[in-house]
């Protein structure tokens, strides 16, 4: 027999790891819906003509196979080209604009590095059908209220106008076709530095002197207000990255005005986004604590809907990588402390007690307690107590004849060793209080 082993780049999510995400997970899902957006599920495989020329280089990760039938297939690369797919196709049904959330795995064929993995989880906002720079501002602000309420210490989120790096390149001396390059050479400038892509620029026949140029405008750093106005100041002249600026003053009023503070957020002309869908406001949040990049991101992608249904539809949007914030969350010990969703264990014991003890197990659940029981009705209490234990189960509940006779149950706190007698009709409302507590 081979050795048991998982895929690489696949990982199994054992009960600790589990709790965690699905505590991530539900606080997204709360967040998303308090701001009104509205679940969504797609297949996790689709033609492979859906994904295919929707995403630049990255096209080259897809995972494509062919099934029984011949048919062109790929395993889902993200949760945004099938939402692009859906719209199209579900034109009628949908009211717009439409916000939107997606949980669930994407499958990229990329090599496995820390909090980078080939199977992995994303949790997507988006707003179908708005132009207005307030839905830029809301998905940013969600963005802001989902990392607090997870807990995270220090974030940032960079913020930038895929126009803002053509227009360093228009006034440059670049022409259309050389501007689209900067944007792949800026895109790597966090993994080789401005010298790497001052001699990458170069080596794509940009002179020394546009190339830093380029440079000077996009290592650009500061306050939003005085980062857009000397960016004005340099790129006055070049109509679309006006109009870029004045987009990302919106978007900055907005901010202010839902209560994002200017500390949370930054313009940054050197953000680039790799994928190729974007067409307006782009959008990173770093921390310190993961210094190997982003820690999620999004953008505007006004075009890509049009793909698939003829006309272009404005929607904004970003994507939470669950298994790199529970990579963070895990490194930095945030995030509760979960070892087991258990709150009690039901002792029996003896043989004679079995029924008593099922059927206060059973009241503890419907009074929304969550319970193990004890398998094993000739084992000693002290084994299952070792068994609560290990399991990691805070109390323990011992329901013997005495406590029987009395009405009474015993409640033995595992970590303390201490316990005591509890009515048996105040049970659920003893052990309610010390998960409140």
């Amino acid at each position: 027999m081979p050795k048991p082993q998982n895929v690489k780049g696949m990982r199994d999510q054992m009960s600790q790891a589990m709790l965690l995400r699905q505590h991530i997970i539900t606080t997204l899902m709360r967040i998303f819906e308090r701001h009104g957006f509205e679940p969504l599920t797609t297949p996790v495989v689709e033609y492979a003509e859906t994904l295919e020329g929707k995403l630049g280089d990255e096209e080259k990760l897809i995972y494509r196979f062919e099934d029984h039938g011949g048919r062109k297939l790929a395993l889902r690369y993200d949760q945004t080209v099938p939402l692009a797919r859906v719209v199209a196709q579900y034109s009628g049904q949908i009211a717009l604009p439409w916000r939107r959330y997606a949980i669930g795995p994407s499958y990229r064929g990329e090599r496995p590095a820390r909090g980078r993995y080939r199977e992995f989880w994303q949790a997507d906002v988006d707003i179908v059908g708005s132009a207005s720079p307030l839905a830029d501002a809301e998905i940013i602000a969600v963005l802001t209220e989902s990392l607090k309420a997870l807990g995270f210490p220090e974030f940032v989120t960079l913020l930038n106008h895929r126009q803002i790096i053509g227009g360093i390149a228009r006034v440059s001396g670049l022409d259309e076709e050389a501007a689209s390059g900067v944007y792949r050479a800026i895109d790597k400038l966090d993994k080789i530095g401005a010298e790497g892509v001052r001699a990458e620029l170069i080596a794509s026949s940009v002179s020394e002197a546009a190339a830093d140029r380029i440079l000077e405008l996009v290592l650009l750093d500061g306050s939003p207000h005085d980062v857009l106005a000397e960016l004005e100041q340099q790129l006055g002249d070049d109509e679309r990255a006006v109009a870029a600026l004045n987009n990302l003053r919106a978007i900055s009023a907005a901010l202010a005005d839902i209560g994002v503070p200017t500390t949370r957020y930054r313009v940054t002309p050197r953000l680039a986004r790799g994928l190729s869908y974007y067409t307006g406001a782009v959008f990173e949040t770093i921390t310190s604590h993961w210094p190997q990049g982003s820690l999620l991101g999004g953008g505007r992608y006004d075009d890509l809907i049009g793909l698939f249904s003829g006309q272009a539809i404005p929607t904004v949007g970003l994507a939470f990588g669950i298994d790199r914030l529970h990579d963070v969350m895990e490194e930095l010990n945030i995030g509760p402390r979960l070892a087991n969703p258990a709150r009690a264990f039901v002792t029996i014991f003896s043989p004679d007690q079995t029924a008593a003890s099922l059927q206060l197990a059973r009241e503890l659940r419907d009074a929304g307690i969550n319970v193990i029981t004890a398998l094993a009705s000739d084992q000693g209490l002290g084994k299952q107590f070792k068994e609560a234990d290990r399991k990691g189960v805070p109390f323990a509940l011992v329901l013997g004849p005495d406590e029987l006779a009395r009405g009474e149950a015993v409640v033995k706190d595992l970590a303390t060793g201490e316990q005591r007698t509890v009515p048996r009709s105040e049970v659920a409302a003893a052990l309610a209080n010390t998960i409140e507590a």
